[in-house]
């Protein structure tokens, strides 16, 4: 893993040591083909988040997750068609500037500082999930650990620029398609020698992990087949064709067509990703019942309980929980029987048995947490991104272990490194050449991107500090960027398909936007994933009705 890790800042720096200029340091001189982009694109998505939260997000709720990617494909279309050839054709190096092309430069300002704000905040946590497995595992010590992580990632970056981010995008997709592929099928050979893989999928459907797709429209769940479609379209559109960490991805291909397939590629591919990794999170939980698992996931904290004052609490729900589970898997077998399957009756027996069982569970486990949280006022008694590393390091052997931790350090490094350069590049183009100084030579902004690349890592490492209250880090990404995007996207709609509305209409209407998605996160309990919707909404919504009333310059 450690070796791992050395040569992927090795090589990001090696390779891209020569890069001289801005154009090739923020768009490798346009010359990726669409297969780099393709793999920079998913390896920029595939955070240590994916590999760390998303297994636990099934194995807590289901693969009910997987409905949150259902509009990718259609987003990739539509941006293919639309944003791709305009950034094209206008030769930008952000998405940003296109926006002072059809409006004006308060709008370009609000775009860059609106993805500046959210981008360097999820780069944060990028850093974080990693730092909080190796301090787990190793036993460091959690902030130093972030500290190490986003120095190695700043290196590289902040050397090579986008060419070191695509290059070493490559190994990383690699290694992190190996790693996953490796966990999936180590499951199977664990798994007690009685237990086929049909049984396995079996017990996860019968115990409500199986539960893709949920065609119910209920705007208080989260995930649903309507959510995913709707505001997962909207989501999409906005981070691949707004987030200059993915923007910067298919600019820098060679041509439209490059461009095209890399997104169009992505939007084939992803889907299928997340549920094989989704699926490893339903067969974890399977494993887990015929493997007595911890009763908090939190080694730290479980640790913490058991030599504090209320140890003897503790120690007597874990009796009652490693009980429950000798339980539950008789009931499991005699699902798996041949005669109780094929009489409805005794089926439903064992099914209410289980049924009650898994109440009980969820009952120890409530309070198991209250118990944490009275030993530790500060505690986080959410372990949903401890349950994947548990079962990696205490079953997995030692090779596999050090292969699926340099997959998920991959990960880290990939989408933080894309992150950490795409904050860079918006910060002098948007920024700094545009407001501050307009005329320096290409030497001088080279060195401020540089600059910006370390100054940009330092930020998200301090926000890093800060993130270990944020429960499943796979929901706490995407809350974050749906808090800004939908706001972002109804800006841009506006300018790829009206001519005549102006730049002060869709000011307002965005500050109007943003103001009532901020509130509907604080003051209602509306689904996250809606926010892209009310905001791109309202944004158009206002400036086609200020248009008439506010002042403006004729739009070029």
């Amino acid at each position: 893993m450690c070796g791992f890790t050395g040569f992927i800042v090795f090589y990001g720096a090696w390779k891209t040591r020569k890069t001289k200029n801005v154009d090739n340091y923020l768009r490798t001189g346009k010359s990726s083909s669409w297969w780099v982009v393709a793999l920079s694109i998913m390896a920029t998505q595939a955070s240590a988040i994916t590999f760390l939260s998303t297994p636990g997000q099934a194995y807590a709720d289901g693969m009910r997750f997987v409905q949150f990617y259902l509009g990718l494909p259609i987003a990739m279309i539509i941006l293919s068609i639309t944003a791709v050839p305009i950034y094209s054709k206008l030769n930008v190096y952000t998405a940003y500037e296109y926006l002072e092309k059809r409006f004006d430069l308060k709008n370009r300002v609000l775009g860059s500082i609106l993805f500046l704000t959210q981008r360097g905040l999820a780069a944060g946590l990028t850093i974080y999930a990693p730092a909080l497995i190796l301090s787990v595992i190793l036993g460091w010590e959690l902030n130093i650990t972030i500290i190490l992580i986003g120095s190695m990632v700043i290196l590289y970056t902040s050397i090579g620029g986008t060419n070191a981010v695509n290059k070493t995008h490559i190994l990383q997709i690699t290694i992190i398609t190996i790693g996953m592929f490796a966990s999936f099928f180590m499951i199977y050979i664990l798994l007690p020698k009685d237990i086929s893989v049909i049984d396995a999928a079996y017990i996860a459907g019968k115990m409500g992990k199986l539960n893709a797709i949920d065609f119910s429209f209920n705007l208080n769940d989260r995930y649903t087949f309507w959510s995913g479609i709707i505001g997962g379209t909207f989501l999409m559109l906005s981070y691949f064709g707004t987030d200059q960490s993915q923007v910067a991805r298919y600019l820098a291909a060679k041509n439209i067509t490059q461009s095209r397939m890399g997104l169009l590629v992505n939007g084939l591919v992803k889907i299928p990703m997340q549920f094989i990794i989704l699926f490893i999170g339903a067969m974890v939980f399977v494993f887990f019942q015929f493997v007595t698992p911890p009763l908090f996931f939190n080694p730290v904290e479980t640790e913490k309980v058991k030599s504090g004052s209320y140890s003897k609490e503790y120690l007597q729900l874990e009796n009652e929980f490693e009980l429950l589970q000798d339980q539950k898997r008789i009931k499991l077998r005699e699902m798996l029987d041949e005669s109780s399957r094929s009489s409805l009756s005794e089926s439903k027996d064992v099914n209410n048995e289980l049924n009650k069982i898994s109440t009980r569970e969820h009952d120890l486990k409530n309070s198991a947490k209250v118990i944490i949280k009275k030993n530790n006022s500060e505690a986080d008694t959410n372990d949903t991104n401890y349950i994947f590393i548990t079962y990696i390091v205490n079953f997995l052997p030692v090779g596999l272990i050090g292969l699926l931790l340099a997959a998920i350090l991959a990960a880290s490094m990939s989408s933080t490194s894309a992150e950490l350069n795409s904050l860079a590049s918006t910060s002098l183009i948007d920024i700094y050449k545009r407001m501050i100084n307009k005329k320096g030579s290409d030497d001088h902004y080279l060195k401020f991107t540089k600059y910006a690349t370390v100054g940009w890592g330092i930020y998200a490492v301090a926000f890093a500090l800060l993130a270990s209250e944020l429960g499943s880090l796979i929901e706490a990404v995407n809350i974050l960027g749906s808090l800004f995007y939908g706001t972002i996207l109804g800006i841009f709609l506006v300018a790829f398909y009206t001519k005549r509305i102006s730049g002060n209409s869709v000011f307002i209407g965005a500050i109007i936007a943003e103001s009532v998605v901020i509130y509907s996160f604080f003051f209602t309990s509306i689904p996250f994933l809606w926010y892209n919707v009310i905001g791109c909404v309202i944004v158009i919504a206002f400036s086609f009705v200020l248009n008439p009333i506010l002042p403006s310059k004729e739009n070029r």
